[in-house]
């Protein structure tokens, strides 16, 4: 299945497309790449919004602001790492047992499938500026993620049992 599929199937059924994804050959670039790609669109949803603050704020330039951006989100990838862990440990606590392949795939598929709405959040941003709207659209975009990195550790420690 192609991953846009995926991406969207996983908005009907969470725990279905993570089975598959696991069921599938383990190797760590597969992890590697959907983090690669999801900190790709997540530097891209924050376009609009260095556009419209170097538009109010001239001094600093859009070029200025761009390269910023992608050298923090550059900078994201071993943080994202670490995150994983956490969550392979906080799994652990809770009495499941998660390997460390499973518990980087939860994250990063997470963060990969809710990457749409992290471009619409950029967009509310951009357009709307920060404020209430940009800070709702934002919660929801958490929301989604936890939901779906809770059933990519879920569907983990499932398959391991």
């Amino acid at each position: 299945m192609a991953v846009t599929d995926d991406i969207v199937a996983t908005y009907r059924g969470p725990r279905v497309v993570f089975a598959r994804i696991l069921r599938g050959e383990r190797h760590e670039a597969r992890p590697l790449t959907y983090l690669i790609f999801a900190l790709l669109i997540f530097y891209v949803a924050q376009w609009p919004a260095l556009a419209r603050a170097a538009h109010l704020q001239p001094e600093i330039p859009l070029t200025q602001r761009m390269f910023a951006a992608f050298l923090a989100t550059l900078a994201a990838l071993p943080v994202f790492y670490l995150l994983a862990l956490l969550g392979r440990l906080a799994a652990r606590l809770a009495g499941r047992r998660i390997a460390g392949y499973e518990a980087r795939v939860a994250l990063f598929w997470a963060l990969l499938a809710v990457s749409p709405l992290v471009l619409l959040h950029g967009l509310v941003r951009g357009f709307l500026g920060p404020g209430l709207q940009a800070g709702l659209v934002g919660l929801a975009v958490f929301a989604v993620f936890a939901c779906f990195w809770w059933a990519g550790l879920s569907a983990a420690a499932r398959g391991r049992e």
